[in-house]
């Protein structure tokens, strides 16, 4: 199959399987506190981001709680989402800049967003797509490895895969496209037992069919 025939026929087993409106799976109710919660969400999942937010938000209810937190504190609060050494101090430092630099208000470009601690490509375009509903790909896991094993990307650098996919979707299955396949990669294309049979994609999937 090529690429160009592969590309529609999974745009449109998508659009027929999955909603087509864009969904976040973190809970958030602002702009920062989504900033922080995908922060936190790297190497965790989003359930355990959300259960952790839950009271996070409660207990920090503005920016200059965040800015002004006690980084051991901070740590204890999140511990339970990993890595929460780095995570706590990386929001505390984008708290403050925002306040600094931005004056409390989110940037909505990839350059300043990338320009705070601890945001990479991925966790600008989730603000990006969320927040100011900018059409952008989000490569996290589940877009990576399926995106791979439908034949639609080569490599492991997401930063090449985002650009990739960009060229290959139009701009309106941007978003779209991030949502679905997230749902798709935890239901059934999973990343230790994939359920190929049954996969809605494996007519156009290239490890499937080996074409």
């Amino acid at each position: 199959m090529r690429k160009g025939d592969r590309v529609k026929a999974v745009l449109a087993l998508l659009d027929e399987y999955y909603p087509t409106e864009d969904r976040c799976y973190l809970n958030y109710e602002n702009d920062w506190q989504l900033l922080f919660a995908t922060i936190m969400s790297a190497q965790c999942t989003d359930d355990r981001v959300n259960a952790v937010t839950k009271d996070l938000y409660k207990k920090y209810t503005t920016l200059e709680d965040f800015a002004g937190a006690d980084l051991a504190e901070l740590e204890n609060d999140i511990r339970s989402t990993g890595f929460y050494h780095s995570k706590a101090r990386n929001i505390i430092a984008v708290a403050g800049k925002l306040l600094e630099d931005f004056g409390g208000v989110m940037p909505s470009d990839i350059e300043s967003l990338t320009s705070l601690a601890g945001v990479g490509r991925k966790t600008a375009n989730v603000v990006r797509t969320h927040i100011f509903h900018i059409p952008s790909i989000v490569v996290d896991t589940h877009v990576k490895r399926v995106s791979a094993k439908l034949g639609l990307v080569v490599g492991d650098d997401p930063v090449k895969i985002e650009f990739e996919l960009m060229k290959l979707f139009p701009k309106e299955h941007w978003g779209r496209y991030n949502t679905q396949v997230i749902a798709h990669g935890r239901a059934v294309c999973r990343a230790r037992k994939p359920d190929c049979e049954n996969c809605c994609l494996n007519a156009c999937c290239k490890t499937y069919t080996g074409k």
